[in-house]
């Protein structure tokens, strides 16, 4: 199926009938400890009520995607009852930028010149694999440059940077990379199931894919592997659709624009301005599926991944629904966001305004951008959440299961504080492994014009204590005082201390390496090795016994915004909550159990099959 089929067709595409998965035994465990210390924690919070499914208010076209409607009515009383924790209740998260110290000294080029381009303020992703595996977690950087050349002599490279302990070394050359395209995000992942994780880079631009070659060197093979997207692409997933054992990959496109010749946008003084994403054609997704043998094809509609005006900017590969199946909800803005619910048999349907989490809970598309998936409440079931434009708030849909999902903003917290900021990335992360959540978000105008205020804003950190967010920004870390035009977010631990570390990308300044100084429990990092199922364990659920009930964990697939984080699973050491067991099922329904070191920082859980 061609690109011109799939912006002329907008038919449903009836399910078709797959082969189910093999059953299969699991077994080998190998664990790698390394002493840590551990401390008293905070208690866990308690179960979150069930909450009854609010009514969609329905359909509501908006004439731009910029909303300026902050009206919050029941919200505001609603969070003016939320009062901000006490000292006893402060988090303990302190993060410390050191990428300088690591030796990281890359920014982001936007080559912007003044005129306003629309293509500008859109790139800046990163993120992490273990190219070389030598257990160190290394960092690949997509970098822009200027959009309007023609020729791509001269133009800055993306980066490669080794994690050698103490530092990163660029090993750019080294590695035979190069990708001088004008870059948005990656996606990381072993396509191949070779043992070596291989980039995906999404450009303004023809898409590159890296194969790594596991000695040391990457390929493209992308044009080979036949997806070479040349759209204007963004985020990209790696998810196996019809769990046969290969990771397909999604990839987000936004509008048609040809930056060699772009619209230009004027105010009514006749000044330049960032245009409407309204104005732009929108560029459909694409969906290309793994056949296993080194190659893949372009099966979009006849998967029934496509919806509407989708301009998508964010995706991530979960399984909503628990229904063993990896789902796909993708953010758009200016319209509907989508979820594509899988048939459970690697075909979907689109069911976003159906389970309440296509807008906000007023029926109004967002801007949105990142995303961030986890269970925030603790009752086995991943929650969403979103960033937005200024003065539309980012939005958390809680998950009610069967019910579909309910807007939870506005009645825990996370209306107002998020009014004032434009978000992109983000992660929903335990930073201080106490059994609550955090939420991270990275903030920055899209307008680059040089004389709005607000191009620049600081970052955002929220804990979920007692039911309720609370923005705990202030108390972590001088980082949070400072301002940046911030894209790409992930969470990663770089030092292997056993703590979630975060990066942040930033346009037209340095990245930012935030290292997690909290005094708190550690986590060992959980690496699953498939063999049937894929080798990177996406949509494997991992559940963790504690003296306070179940966690639960899933490998997903995507998130955040045009980056990817480690694909590790960070699970707490703590003595006294934990029962000592790691559950972990995998994509192909087989269940094995390992145990939780009391000290570690690696377990790695290898899945074989019969003898």
């Amino acid at each position: 199926m061609n690109r011109r089929s799939i912006n002329s067709l907008a038919t449903k595409i009836s399910a078709k009938k797959h082969r189910a998965p093999r059953n299969h035994c699991c077994g080998l465990l190998i664990l790698f400890s390394i002493f840590l210390s551990g401390c008293t924690t905070n208690t866990d919070p308690e179960d979150f009520p069930d909450e009854q499914k609010n009514t969609l208010a329905g359909k509501a076209s908006s004439s731009s995607s910029k909303s300026s409607d902050s009206t919050t009515g029941p919200l505001e009383s609603l969070e003016s009852k939320i009062q901000p924790p006490s000292i006893e209740e402060e988090t303990g998260i302190r993060f410390r930028d050191v990428a300088n110290e690591m030796g990281i000294d890359f920014s982001y080029q936007t080559g912007a010149k003044g005129q306003m381009l629309f293509h500008e303020p859109f790139g800046g992703g990163h993120g992490w694999l273990d190219y070389d595996l030598d257990g160190r977690v290394d960092l690949y950087l997509v970098q822009g440059g200027d959009g309007t050349s023609a020729s791509k002599t001269g133009q800055p490279n993306d980066q490669l940077l080794r994690n050698v302990g103490n530092r990163f070394h660029n090993v750019t050359l080294n590695v035979v990379l190069e990708a001088r395209e004008y870059g948005q995000g990656v996606a990381i992942a072993d396509f191949d199931n070779d043992g070596f994780d291989d980039i995906y880079v999404t450009n303004l631009g023809p898409n590159k894919l890296f194969k790594n070659q596991g000695d040391g060197t990457f390929e493209d093979v992308g044009q080979d592997c036949d997806v070479d997207c040349s759209a204007w692409s963004t985020s990209a997933a790696w998810i196996d659709v019809d769990l046969d054992g290969n990771l397909d990959l999604y990839v987000c496109n936004y509008v048609k624009h040809d930056p060699m010749n772009s619209k230009r946008c004027l105010d009514i003084k006749g000044n330049p301005v960032v245009c409407n994403p309204i104005s732009f054609e929108p560029e459909p997704d694409v969906f290309y599926w793994n056949d296993g043998q080194g190659s893949f094809r372009e099966l979009t509609l006849e998967r029934g991944l496509f919806g509407p005006n989708n301009r998508a900017l964010g995706v991530v590969s979960a399984d909503f629904d628990q229904d063993g199946w990896p789902d796909l909800y993708v953010a758009n803005d200016a319209s509907n966001n989508f979820l594509f619910r899988n048939l459970k048999n690697g075909y979907f349907e689109e069911v976003a305004v159906e389970l309440g989490c296509a807008t906000d809970r007023r029926g109004v598309p967002q801007a949105s951008m990142g995303l961030a998936v986890n269970d925030y409440n603790g009752d086995g079931k991943l929650d969403i959440y979103s960033t937005h434009f200024q003065s539309e708030s980012n939005t958390l849909y809680r998950n009610l299961g069967a019910s579909g999902f309910i807007d939870a903003t506005g009645s825990e917290g996370l209306h107002t504080p998020t009014l004032d900021k434009l978000g992109f990335g983000t992660v929903m992360q335990d930073l201080n492994q106490d059994g609550s959540m955090e939420i991270f978000v990275a903030n920055g105008h899209i307008d680059n014009s040089g004389s709005n205020p607000d191009e620049q804003m600081t970052g955002q950190l929220f804990t979920y204590q007692n039911k309720k967010w609370f923005d705990v920004s202030a108390a972590s870390g001088e980082w949070f005082q400072k301002k940046f035009v911030s894209r790409g977010v992930t969470f990663t631990d770089f030092d292997l201390d056993g703590q979630i570390d975060l990066g942040v990308t930033h346009q037209s300044a340095p990245m930012s390496l935030l290292r997690n100084e909290c005094e708190s429990t550690r986590a060992c990092w959980l690496k699953l090795v498939g063999v049937t199922s894929n080798r990177n364990g996406l949509g494997a659920k991992i559940t963790i016994e504690t003296s306070q009930g179940e966690k639960t964990y899933e490998v997903t697939g995507g998130g955040s915004y045009c980056s990817a984080s480690w694909s590790l699973v960070p699970i707490p050491i703590d003595s006294k909550k934990n029962t000592g067991k790691i559950n972990i099922s995998w994509p192909t329904a087989s269940q094995q159990q390992v145990e939780i070191p009391h000290y570690g920082v690696l377990v790695i859980s290898i899945e074989t099959t019969p003898k």
